[in-house]
């Protein structure tokens, strides 16, 4: 990720006025577990993030495997599982089995990332998917915004 957006995250993230919006970081154990569960690889700016700030806030909350208390405690193993089950009759198994899911909109909508890295969201009531970036950077780039 670009250094400047990594400043920005951690000039919010780690001041006292935020505390619950960042987690403890992902350790390489816990990474190259998830990756052996899901059987995917995580994208190294998704690897980044999650070693810097675990499961945080950046204009969306991103879930890793210790989350920010207002995140909830779902890891991205229980995300993308769940979103397996519920959508292995709708979606291709192409895009089921190698994606990962990072986050959920504020309507049960799951946000995942691809095998070629593209960040995605899935409309749960029609299995609609619809691009939202073409890198985890880049949607943290679009997302956060300091307040």
């Amino acid at each position: 990720m670009k250094e400047n957006l990594i400043k920005r995250l951690r000039s919010f993230l780690f001041n006292e006025k935020h505390p619950t919006l960042v987690g403890k970081p992902a350790s390489q154990r816990e990474i190259k577990d998830a990756q052996q569960q899901l059987y995917v690889q995580f994208h190294n700016d998704y690897v980044e993030f999650i070693e810097t700030f675990g499961g945080a806030y950046a204009g969306l909350a991103i879930h890793a495997f210790s989350n920010g208390s207002s995140l909830g405690n779902e890891t991205v193993v229980d995300l993308t599982l769940d979103f397996r089950q519920q959508y292995k009759d709708i979606l291709s198994p192409t895009i089921i089995d190698t994606s990962y899911v990072i986050s959920m909109d504020g309507e049960g909508n799951p946000i995942f990332i691809d095998s070629s890295g593209k960040v995605f969201i899935c409309d749960h009531d029609c299995g609609e998917i619809k691009r939202l970036a073409d890198s985890f950077e880049l949607l943290i780039e679009d997302c956060f915004y300091e307040w």
